[in-house]
């Protein structure tokens, strides 16, 4: 069952592009990545699903029901982090927590005090004296305390120091463990590949590929350094070279016995050939899609 299902969800900003026919199907019980750079269109995505602001056409069901239609009864099982959180500046931490936890008419204590002592959160601090990346954490807590079933996270590691990012991520692992279904938006793609199992890849509003991370990593493409000539191989699908005295690296996409018989013609005293890493397949994505 997919518990996050998009047909042509889009959204319009008078005659601004937002998002295009977003087409995303997020399974339940999934991690699930949605990588890009900054004005992408990922806030805009998930602000449509969680009802803060209207589509401009499209589907969108949530557990299976219309987001549109069914709002209350959707965002009652959802937790939800924005990218940049705000609170009641003369509130401290303490009371912010009760707030979120009343607005949902439940009794979170007993899980918020787990979480504040896994982030290090002094709850009885005023909002307005902590740093963002303490703002962050009082943003997690709200997320999480109630224990949802669906966790919608917006750039949530930003601003968040590395020990902390370590934590967090360790937090959602139990959550996700225990059955929750993750989504959460970043456009820090080491972070999408070793924690989600799938993402898509969204541009300028619309999503370019959506797979598991294992085939979005795959896209046929190989790493490869040279070393021995100070030119790659003259053969199509060479991309991203760059050239240091005798050695070569660049990257390869096309079929490996088409790579393995132009290099035999080069006289190279070495090679080592890889899987490229998330990042290099989302800057091939992203070429391929202004070839076209």
């Amino acid at each position: 069952m997919n518990i996050i299902e998009t047909n042509a969800l889009t959204k319009y900003y008078g005659k601004s592009r937002g998002i295009i026919d977003v087409d995303l199907s997020v399974p339940e019980g999934d991690f699930f990545g949605f990588i890009g750079p900054n004005g992408a269109g990922k806030s805009t995505t998930l602000r449509v699903l969680l009802g803060l602001i209207s589509p401009t056409g499209g589907l969108a069901r949530i557990f299976g029901m219309d987001i549109v239609e069914n709002k209350e009864k959707i965002l009652g099982q959802i937790g939800y982090m924005p990218s940049e959180p705000a609170f009641y500046h003369g509130m401290k931490v303490s009371e912010c927590l009760r707030y979120s936890a009343r607005l949902r008419g439940m009794d979170c204590a007993y899980e918020a005090k787990k979480l504040c002592e896994r982030f290090e959160l002094d709850t009885e601090r005023k909002i307005n004296e902590l740093s963002l990346g303490n703002r962050k954490k009082v943003s997690i807590v709200c997320a999480l305390q109630h224990m949802p079933k669906l966790c919608i996270l917006d750039e949530p590691t930003s601003g968040l120091d590395p020990l902390m990012q370590r934590e967090f991520y360790s937090v959602l692992e139990d959550r996700n463990a225990k059955g929750a279904t993750i989504l959460l938006s970043s456009h820090v793609l080491s972070e999408v590949q070793h924690h989600c199992r799938h993402a898509a890849v969204i541009r300028d509003g619309q999503v370019m590929a959506c797979d598991s991370i294992e085939n979005l990593g795959d896209a046929h493409a190989k790493r490869v350094i040279i070393r021995g000539t100070g030119v790659p191989p003259s053969i199509e699908g060479i991309k991203d070279v760059k050239i240091d005295g005798d050695s070569v690296n660049f990257l390869y996409i096309g079929k490996p016995q088409t790579l393995m018989d132009a290099l035999s013609k080069l006289p190279i005293t070495d090679v080592n050939i890889a899987e490229p890493d998330l990042e290099e397949v989302f800057m091939h994505y992203y070429r391929k899609m202004e070839e076209n």
